[in-house]
């Protein structure tokens, strides 16, 4: 590989995005570079199928150099994701929480759904911390999971194409 080659590589990471989402009513997003870099996190109460189904499109729409969705969760409203996502020719990944969670979470810190999320959401802060993205005054569970789905498919499947 040349060092015009390499230049371009490093450039892609830097400019393609990878969205992961906690899927839900109440969504959590986490937007990472193709480096594994977090650049933001949020979270969004749709309230009900119909308004989730109605932002998917727009919100995906406004991410610049979107090119891989990563969704923890299923069912019919990871459904609306997927649609939009396949539209837009984006990389999909899709994982369930107990993926990620065995993946990035010890045995004794998943007993419980509830301690799961707690331990999430300290595991996030760290993400956060490290990546120089401003700290939270409070951190939403949804958001703090969406920052974990993404961290986890950097770890298991390493920096995308």
């Amino acid at each position: 590989m040349d060092e015009t080659q390499q230049t371009m590589m490093v450039n892609d990471a830097e400019t393609s995005r990878l969205l992961a989402v906690d899927c839900g009513l109440k969504t959590g997003f986490a937007l990472f570079d193709l480096s594994g870099r977090l650049l933001w996190y949020r979270s969004q109460n749709f309230g009900n199928r119909t308004r989730l189904r109605k932002a998917v499109g727009p919100l995906l729409g406004a991410i610049d150099g979107l090119s891989h969705l990563v969704l923890e969760g299923g069912g019919d409203l990871a459904d609306v994701w997927i649609r939009e996502a396949q539209r837009r020719g984006l990389t999909i990944c899709q994982v369930q929480a107990e993926g990620w969670r065995r993946a990035l979470l010890l045995p004794r810190q998943q007993r419980s759904g509830k301690q799961a999320k707690q331990v999430a959401g300290e595991v996030a802060r760290e993400i956060i911390a490290s990546s120089g993205t401003p700290r939270p005054t409070s951190l939403r569970h949804d958001a703090a999971e969406a920052i974990l789905v993404g961290w986890w498919f950097f770890q298991d499947k390493g920096v995308p194409d």
